[in-house]
């Protein structure tokens, strides 16, 4: 028996395929929290040789777009002027392109080297963090309950924004969904809203989600701001943020020059 990491009920097999053109892996499927993951993924040593995989061509794309989803969510839903981290956070593009905006965010990733947000590690400051973002990263989670639970624990934080695609209702077949990523082999859990429904309540969180942007939080949050900025009206909230908030682009430059 396989037993679901989230609501402890049994995962059932689902469907085999091949892991990195090599590894034959079963996946397992949790009929009461939805839940869909790899068995206990052995091969990740050699899936993380490179941190980023090379065929993530959206990757500049994506941050961007999130970028302005989550500048709108710091702003109109948490507290503007407080710190966040970003965990998982890869090269640091979001980190960088959300303190270009005016935000005091950090960096933190154990496989990934920091390239575009030097300087403003998770060690270079102190929890508490009002919120953490984990964008892409959920997915490369065996034990997401687990994962959730020890962010929030040594955070101090009471908001986790991620994002991560959702399936709907059952687990697309193996060759219509190019979320599975087998070649790549990093991508081991997979879930739908309800899913992230069960996560929210062994948490005690509330949680709002729209298509690939979701929000735990044990903080008062307004479902109409939370849809307006998923809405054509995100441009202009874009805007109005940027113009509010005051760039940490050459305050950033010039405490970094003084280290140099």
């Amino acid at each position: 028996m396989k037993q679901c990491p989230i609501c402890f009920s049994e995962q059932r097999p689902y469907f085999q395929e091949t892991v990195l053109r090599k590894y034959r892996v079963d996946y397992f499927y949790c009929d009461t929290c939805g839940l869909l993951q790899t068995e206990k993924p052995y091969w990740l040593d050699e899936a993380y040789e490179s941190a980023i995989v090379c065929a993530d061509t959206g990757l500049v794309e994506r941050n961007i777009v999130l970028s302005k989803l989550l500048s709108c969510a710091l702003f109109f839903l948490c507290d503007k002027k407080g710190k966040y981290l970003d965990i998982g956070g890869g090269y640091g593009v979001m980190t960088r392109l959300l303190r270009d905006i005016g935000f005091d965010v950090y960096w933190s990733d154990p496989y990934c080297k920091n390239l575009f947000a030097q300087g403003f590690e998770a060690s270079a400051t102190s929890p508490p963090f009002e919120v953490v973002t984990a964008f892409e990263v959920l997915e490369h989670i065996h034990n997401p309950l687990e994962f959730l639970q020890k962010s929030l624990k040594e955070t101090g934080a009471s908001t986790i924004i991620f994002s991560t695609e959702l399936f709907d209702m059952y687990p697309p077949k193996p060759d219509s969904w190019h979320y599975y990523a087998f070649n790549a082999g990093q991508h081991i859990s997979f879930y739908q809203l309800k899913t992230l429904t069960y996560l929210a309540e062994a948490l005690s969180m509330s949680v709002f989600s729209r298509h690939n942007f979701h929000v735990f939080t044990t903080q008062a949050m307004s479902p109409i701001m939370f849809r307006l900025i998923h809405s054509r009206f995100l441009p202009m909230l874009d805007r109005y943020v940027r113009r509010q908030m005051q760039s940490r682009t050459l305050a950033d430059h010039e405490m970094l020059m003084q280290c140099m």
